[in-house]
């Protein structure tokens, strides 16, 4: 196909576009099935003041719960993937829209159960679950809500606090707004004297251009525009480190990390593990960047140098037909049973492959229960054919949790997300080193591993460990100043990236353009996802069925035990710092690697 033209969507084949009729023959089924859950909803109601009840009472609500969701499910997926199609349609917008607003609805209207659960005696729960057998399904789910019953208030209190929710809102809407709408930047310029519009989308083309005077252009246009806000910017962040102090303190927790991660049962002692073993391997970081240093000819490195290309190739195309066989080849270490699966999504058009005009950007995988749906705008690169095996990880998750577990379980949590995406994009990445026989084609593959390393690893436990030091010093009534934060960022900065970088003074800014620092100690994640999945991988690799039937099972979890347990049933524990230090250690075997081939 023409990738030079942007075809309309009627234009592409519809093999190569998802089928959404498995979700919903057609629209009108959709309104149907809308107005049978606007009717279903429209009884949750009638529970409240009642769970307490009796056994019979509580077992009826969370089984209409249950169909709720289940409607719930397919009617936002459908909406919202047709919407995704060609996001120029005003018809999936206002379906879209109305699913959105009923959603929101329901929830309002089941606010009331949180409080009954907790309200219900120990010895009274007990009597239920003899009394209605069947309730025992739901005991994790009760059990989950009722174990932070320590860090919630009486009635008035809760109120209170839920009045104070819209305004806790405030600073990740007013950065949104800052960063996303009302930043503007001066163009970047390259070695040929030509401009080239500067946004937070082109930043990164920028960055990672060939052309050395377009990079810092770039990097100091950017930074130039975020330093005249700094002091508002800073403010806003503050902020928000303050109104997590203030709900923690409130709900009894120690600090604003604990709470956060609470929601998820993950112990505080997993991200101390990471910040403190990626602490202890920096060196291993420190050389990578004397390699990149080296291999990029240069007297000095620049941060505007880290996202340069180090390996000049020949760009090859790969076509989307011979991405699914190498991905299916990558994962044939899996057995049958996934690869079953693997072509089930091959063949039964759960994917929509290529870019039309209006299609929403980027790729996502959608666990619908009736089966993932997957989004690509595949371009022919090596990135597009991880982006396929990492899309299909998530997407083979959500099936096997879909399939064996009950909908109050099927659903996983944050923390194990990137698991399985990144398990494929490392046997993708084995596989492929494993197959070639060409020194550039192998030093190009390696090259892209130590980026995900460097990437996701190393950056974004920088990351985690600046924000813990913002909450830290938040939570001991020290001030959190432009001056401050700066200062905070660039001795990090230089921690990571060690003597062989020059930390420009530009980079003490870059906590001013992260949107991740608000969303509550979210970004450690990724990093300890990522090094899970290399543990996983690796073991898939050396110990062969045995390591499969425990992933697999890890796979068909959903949220059916808290995260730490449903990894340590795979193999990984993350209450270690061992899978980050593995992880950390293949690093560092990588980079020999990598200067062997490029000696």
């Amino acid at each position: 196909m023409d990738i030079k033209k942007i075809p309309e969507r009627s234009e592409l084949p519809e093999e190569a576009k998802w089928d959404l009729r498995d979700i919903y023959p057609t629209d009108q089924a959709w309104q149907e099935d809308f107005e049978k859950l606007r009717a279903l909803a429209s009884k949750l109601p009638d529970y409240k003041g009642r769970l307490g009840a009796s056994a019979s009472v509580l077992l009826e609500f969370v089984r209409l719960e249950d169909q709720v969701g289940i409607l719930l499910d397919s009617l936002a997926n459908y909406a919202q993937r047709k919407s995704d199609e060609d996001t120029r349609v005003p018809a999936y917008q206002a379906m879209t829209a109305k699913i959105t607003t009923l959603w929101v609805d329901i929830s309002a209207q089941c606010a009331f159960e949180t409080p009954e659960l907790m309200a219900i005696p120990d010895e009274t729960l007990e009597q239920f679950y003899r009394d209605e057998p069947e309730l025992e399904l739901y005991r994790r789910s009760f059990w989950n809500t009722r174990r932070r019953r320590d860090h919630i208030l009486s009635d008035p209190e809760e109120r209170l606090l839920a009045q104070a929710g819209e305004m806790a809102q405030a600073p990740d809407t007013i950065y949104s707004m800052f960063n996303d709408a009302d930043i503007k930047f001066a163009d970047a310029i390259d070695s040929d004297g030509n401009a080239h519009p500067l946004s937070q989308g082109t930043f990164a083309a920028c960055e990672e251009s060939h052309d050395r005077v377009l990079r810092r252009s770039a990097f100091e246009n950017l930074y130039a525009g975020y330093g005249q806000f700094k002091n508002t910017v800073a403010a806003v962040l503050a902020s928000q480190m303050r109104q997590l102090k203030f709900f923690s303190q409130a709900r009894h927790y120690p600090s604003s990390l604990h709470m956060a991660l609470d929601g998820t049962n993950v112990p505080v002692q997993v991200y101390m593990n990471l910040i403190d073993t990626v602490q202890k391997n920096l060196p291993k970081m420190h050389r990578y960047v004397r390699l990149r240093k080296k291999l990029l000819g240069l007297d000095e490195l620049h941060m505007y140098d880290v996202y340069a290309p180090l390996i000049k190739t020949e760009k090859r195309d790969i076509p989307f037909e011979e991405a699914r066989e190498t991905v299916a080849d990558a994962l044939s270490v899996m057995g049958d049973e996934y690869i079953s699966i693997l072509r089930q999504g091959y063949e039964n058009r759960w994917i929509d492959v290529y870019e039309n005009v209006g299609k929403r950007s980027g790729a996502y995988s959608a666990g619908v229960r009736v089966h993932p749906y997957v989004l690509l705008n595949y371009t022919g690169s090596l990135d597009s054919e991880f982006t396929l095996a990492h899309e299909m990880g998530h997407a083979i998750h959500s099936y096997l949790s879909n399939k064996n577990q009950p909908p109050v379980y099927a659903d996983y949590v944050i923390f194990v997300a990137e698991v399985a995406s990144t398990v494929n994009e490392t046997l993708l990445m084995y596989h492929l080193l494993d197959k070639t026989t060409d020194r550039q084609e192998r030093a190009e593959l390696i090259n892209h591993f130590l980026e995900q390393f460097k990437g996701t690893l190393y950056r974004q436990t920088m990351f985690a460990q600046f924000e813990l030091m913002l909450g830290q010093r938040c939570e001991a009534g020290e001030s959190l100043t432009a001056e401050d934060m700066s200062s905070m960022y660039m001795k990090l900065n230089q921690d990571y990236f060690g003597p062989d970088m020059v930390s420009d003074p530009q980079i003490a800014l870059e906590w001013a353009r992260i949107p991740h620092f608000y969303y509550d100690y979210y970004v450690f994640q990724y990093a300890t996802g990522f090094s899970a999945a290399i543990a996983l991988a690796k073991r898939i690799r050396e110990e062969g069925a045995p390591a499969v039937s425990d992933y697999l099972a890890f796979l068909s979890g959903g949220c059916s035990k808290d995260p730490i347990d449903l990894l340590k049933g795979a193999g990984v524990d993350m209450t270690s710092p061992a899978p980050i230090q593995s992880a950390l250690d293949l690093f560092d075997e990588l980079l020999g690697d990598m200067e062997s081939l490029t000696k």
